[in-house]
């Protein structure tokens, strides 16, 4: 991101023509990350395979073991509640400076409920509604009343932790959101999504804070939007992301110093360059998708946010 972008964001932020896409790292220091709860799951069922850190297919292995998907999405539900809230003094806590902007649409991959509670400390009252992503029969679509500033909407796209069934959790339950996403346009060209989220998300600027672009999901989704909106309606986007391992950055200096004294230097050089290869190809990748970057977590994203705009609490 340059001036102009920010200059931008802000403009548009305070006049409430954006759309936030909340993903996991939203809730980075509250929650556990993706990688850290599907290890605690495959130790806890006996994972026998190498990807342990691949939270579909670990939880996969996990209904086959315990062989009700509704009760493991019960169970995960119940360890995410553990860890507790944002805290609520934080003025820089992305939900909640999110909350304060007068947006009428948000968008979450996420299952809390921590969006809908730091719109409700602001004095506003919205609307939560969650895709019914297993059901193709139209009649399913939630109705979703006109989002406004004082009442807007919420929408959950995989699910949400107050229905533990609705959770996108297993790896067949990413095929079947997809199958279906896709579906659904190809045969009859309806969209699955409700007519208020389709319009915020194919006619305002969408900022995802803490959601991985490589991410299979929103490639088909969003790639399916920017398809089908026309060239002259086309937004600038801001996406809030870690920059991703690269090779060379971590465990290339062994654990037992037995790579010799001439490996940390070539090791270093290494990682800096396949930083540097990673960053050129994230910025050409995202750019053709209309979308500018923000290398770094959310909570720095927030802090950035909040000093160009001259705020102090």
């Amino acid at each position: 991101m340059d001036d102009t972008d920010w200059e931008r964001l802000i403009d548009q932020l305070g006049r409430g023509d954006c759309a936030p896409f909340l993903g996991a790292g939203a809730c980075a220091g509250t929650l556990p990350t993706g990688t850290v709860l599907s290890n605690r799951y495959a130790l806890r069922y006996g994972y026998p395979f190498s990807d342990a850190g691949d939270l579909a297919r670990v939880m996969q292995y996990g209904e086959a073991v315990v062989r009700d998907p509704v009760d493991l999405k019960e169970a995960v539900c119940g360890h995410l509640r553990s860890h507790g809230r944002p805290p609520p003094g934080d003025p820089g806590e992305p939900h909640r400076l999110l909350a304060g902007f007068p947006l009428t649409t948000f968008l979450t991959t996420n299952y809390d409920d921590f969006l809908a509670e730091a719109l409700r400390a602001q004095g506003k009252e919205p609307h939560v509604a969650v895709s019914p992503w297993w059901d193709t029969d139209p009649a399913a679509a939630p109705l979703l009343p006109e989002p406004t500033v004082e009442r807007p909407v919420v929408y959950h796209l995989h699910g949400s932790w107050a229905e533990p069934a609705s959770l996108v959790l297993t790896e067949a339950d990413y095929l079947t959101y997809l199958v279906n996403m896709v579906d659904a346009v190809a045969t009859d060209g309806r969209h699955p999504l409700p007519t208020p989220i389709l319009r915020a998300m194919t006619t305002r600027p969408l900022l995802f804070v803490g959601y991985s672009l490589q991410d299979w999901t929103f490639r088909v989704l969003f790639h399916g939007l920017v398809r089908n909106t026309p060239r002259s309606n086309k937004r600038r986007h801001v996406s809030v992301q870690l920059m991703p391992e690269v090779s060379g950055s971590a465990g290339d200096t062994g654990s037992g110093g037995s790579g010799g004294s001439g490996g940390s230097g070539g090791s270093a050089e290494s990682a800096e360059s396949a930083e540097s290869k990673a960053r050129r190809y994230i910025t050409h990748y995202l750019d053709r998708w209309n979308i500018s970057i923000f290398l770094g977590t959310a909570s720095e994203f927030c802090a950035e946010l909040r000093r160009r705009m001259g705020r102090t609490s």
